[in-house]
């Protein structure tokens, strides 16, 4: 998604003596791999000003599975050189894209469009024409460009086609004067179709309520002097509507609320061993806190409390050390919530010499859990703007069909499941969840009401960046959340 940044600053530091400073905005994106400051935009110069309002817009490409930092610098310009080494240095300010108020750029309108026809040619001499519709959107070089195509309908001369929905980008480049040419073809089916007769059109004529046009076939018109049509096109339905997309809820108060489940098998093996996946090193975090740290970067930057409940499963608990599938990992179910990704973190180096490690590795309690506060948002007027996700952390599944019932219950809530698989076992199991093979499906057969789980195995990422896995884990939310909010 293309973003624009508009840029304006106030009260900034008068440099000049005998005026005021001559102020430009530089701006710079950080390298989530190399961590190097790229420059991708400047301002405009704006002459003795303190408040500059930049009409000058930054366009750049938004990803919400990155953390993008950006870096706004402003100088006083006092030549036309295009290095800033003799330039007054005003100051700057670091933020992440997510933090920033940007507008889309791009036409998220959608149009759902009906016709009929009325005494159409016939084009087959056993039986009645085929006919079906194509639209084609004219490009700046006169060239046109294929947007639509109808169904066939089968053997009739007044047709009504399904009505359809085509995007407003696609059909006239959100453009309402751009050509648009309504093509009627008799489908044959070995693909040599024959033109019935066109039309050209545009937005503003479409949008005319019950508009009707003659078909026209120009080589006929060309034969014949009486020639009059080869039928009539109506517009029976045309309805535009703006098609909300996920950056629109960002900016329109949605709140993603973030939680996290970690398991404690015995599988894991002793956590004082330097063989034991959830080994405390000193030194590097072991996979399970760099799994967290990557995923909660790019997440905690979209709630604004920054509170996230940590949740453990899988281990034998204090105080009587009963086998527990939904614990806080503060061992406080009143208040399970940790501050901030460290909060987490912190919460989980304090659980760790106070459980024992145990299992099955049971996650559908889990999901249960998050399912039940994403239900309550859903059926609570106040809070429409509340998505939840749940980081699962494990190294295995042990309740598969539990978990897939789970996962079809949850799949009508706005929720979305991240499993990130640790360790060296088979995930072919885990890998079904995700859906992309296929259709998950419950037990009984009930699919899901749509695809809510993103599984990523994290040897695949081992040696990449922090952020390559934030990518790959969290690619998906976007059009999960939009997905939601439009059904």
């Amino acid at each position: 998604t293309k973003v624009e940044l508009t840029i304006a600053c106030r009260n900034l530091q008068d440099k000049d003596v005998t005026s005021k400073s001559d102020p430009m905005c530089v701006v710079h994106l950080k390298d989530p791999v190399t961590k190097t400051w790229n420059e991708i935009a400047r301002t405009e110069r704006i002459k003795n000003e303190l408040n500059p309002d930049f009409s000058k817009k930054v366009e750049m490409l938004y990803y919400f599975e990155e953390v993008q930092q950006i870096r706004f610098s402003i100088f006083d310009i006092d030549n036309t050189s295009a290095t800033l080494d003799d330039d007054d240095f005003l100051g700057e300010t670091e933020c992440s894209l997510a933090k920033v108020s940007a507008e889309e750029i791009s036409d998220n309108r959608i149009a759902t469009l009906s016709f009929k026809a009325h005494k159409l040619d016939n084009k087959d001499f056993m039986g009645k024409s085929d006919p079906f519709l194509e639209f084609w959107r004219q490009n700046s070089d006169g060239t046109w460009t294929l947007a639509h195509r109808t169904e066939v309908v089968k053997n009739n001369l007044n047709p009504t086609w399904k009505p359809f929905v085509v995007p407003i980008q696609s059909l006239c480049g959100g453009d309402w004067d751009r050509k648009i040419k309504v093509m009627c073809n008799d489908w044959d089916s070995d693909g040599s179709h024959d033109l019935i007769g066109e039309f050209i059109t545009d937005m503003k004529e479409l949008e005319t309520s019950q508009k009707e046009f003659p078909c026209i076939n120009a080589k006929k018109k060309a034969k014949k002097s009486k020639y009059k049509n080869s039928g009539t096109i109506h517009v029976t339905g045309c309805k535009v509507e703006k098609q909300f997309s996920f950056l629109d809820f960002v900016f329109g108060g949605l709140q993603l609320n973030f939680t996290v489940g970690i398991d404690f098998p015995g599988s894991n093996g002793d956590p004082n061993s330097r063989d034991s996946l959830q080994f405390m090193d000193t030194v590097r975090p072991n996979e399970y806190l760099q799994a967290l740290s990557a995923v909660g970067a790019v997440v905690q930057d979209y709630d604004t409390d920054k509170m996230y409940p940590a949740l453990g499963f899988g281990a034998k608990i204090p105080p009587h050390y009963a086998v527990s599938h939904e614990f806080p990992l503060n061992f406080t179910p009143d208040n399970p919530y940790c501050q901030g990704i460290e909060g987490i973190i912190d919460g989980y180096k304090r659980a760790m010499p106070v459980l024992k490690f145990w299992g099955p590795t049971n996650i559908s309690p889990i999901i249960n859990h998050v399912a039940r506060f994403a239900y309550q948002a859903q059926s609570n007027d106040t809070s429409p703007s509340n998505y939840y996700i749940l980081l699962i952390l494990t190294d295995g599944i042990t309740d598969m069909d539990e978990t897939r019932q789970a996962i079809v219950g949850a799949s009508n809530l706005p929720m979305s499941i991240i499993i990130v698989g640790v360790g060296s076992a088979d995930f072919s199991a885990m890998e079904m969840l995700d859906g992309d093979d296929g259709v998950l499906r419950a037990p009984s057969g009930q699919p899901v009401a749509r695809d809510i789980v993103q599984f990523v195995p994290y040897r695949e990422y081992k040696k990449a960046s922090a952020a390559a896995l934030a990518k790959a884990v969290l690619a998906e939310v976007p059009g999960q959340v939009t997905q939601y909010y439009r059904s």
